[in-house]
C-alpha cells in the first residue's frame, strides 16, 4: 500500500481497504497471483485536509477481470473518502534493522504511526527503533519473494 502524506510517498504496513471489504463486500475475491501479494491488490492513498482517501486500486478480480476504483466505487472514480477506516496506519521509515520474511514484521529505524477515526486523522506519532548497521538497505521494500503459483492458478 502507498500513502501520499505531507509531500512524501510512503509505504504502508497496514491495509485499510480490508475493513471495507469485510463489512460491505465479503464475497469479492481478488486474484492472488503470487505469494508476495496474497491480498491481490495494491491501493494508493492520500491524506487530504486531515482525511484519508483511497485514490486508486490496482490488481484483478479472481477470474482475471481488471480491478479499478471505478469498478467498486462508480460514483467516485477519482477517489473515495475512507470513512470505514478506524485504526492506525504504520509507515516504516529509515534503514532496515531486522528483516522478517512474512507480513509486516520487519523493523526499520522508525515508524510513523497515523491514527484515524472514521477516516479522519486524529493523531500522529513516531516510534524510534534505533540505528541500523552500516550498509543496511534504506526504506521499506520486499526483500525478496518466491513467486509460486497458487493451487489451481497458472
Amino acid at each position: 500500500e502507498i500513502l501520499r502524506y505531507q509531500g512524501q510517498e510512503l509505504s504502508m504496513c497496514t491495509c485499510p481497504f480490508n475493513g471495507y471489504l469485510a463489512i460491505t463486500a465479503p464475497k469479492i475475491r481478488f486474484d492472488d497471483f503470487c505469494s508476495a501479494l496474497w491480498r491481490g491488490y495494491v491501493g494508493t492513498w492520500e491524506i487530504i485536509e486531515g482525511r484519508l482517501y483511497l485514490l486508486s486500486l490496482s490488481g484483478s478480480y479472481d477470474g482475471g477481470k481488471e480491478l479499478s476504483l471505478a469498478s467498486l466505487f462508480p460514483d467516485y472514480p477519482d477517489g473515495v473518502f475512507a470513512h470505514w477506516f478506524t485504526g492506525q496506519i504504520r509507515c516504516p521509515r529509515g534503514k532496515l534493522i531486522n528483516y522478517v520474511h512474512m507480513g509486516y514484521a520487519s523493523v526499520y529505524e522508525e515508524d510513523l504511526i497515523l491514527e484515524f477515526k472514521a477516516g479522519v486523522l486524529v493523531g500522529e506519532s513516531i516510534i524510534e527503533h534505533g540505528k541500523a548497521r552500516d550498509g543496511a538497505p534504506e526504506g521499506y521494500s520486499i526483500g525478496g519473494y518466491a513467486n509460486y503459483p497458487i493451487k489451481g492458478k497458472s
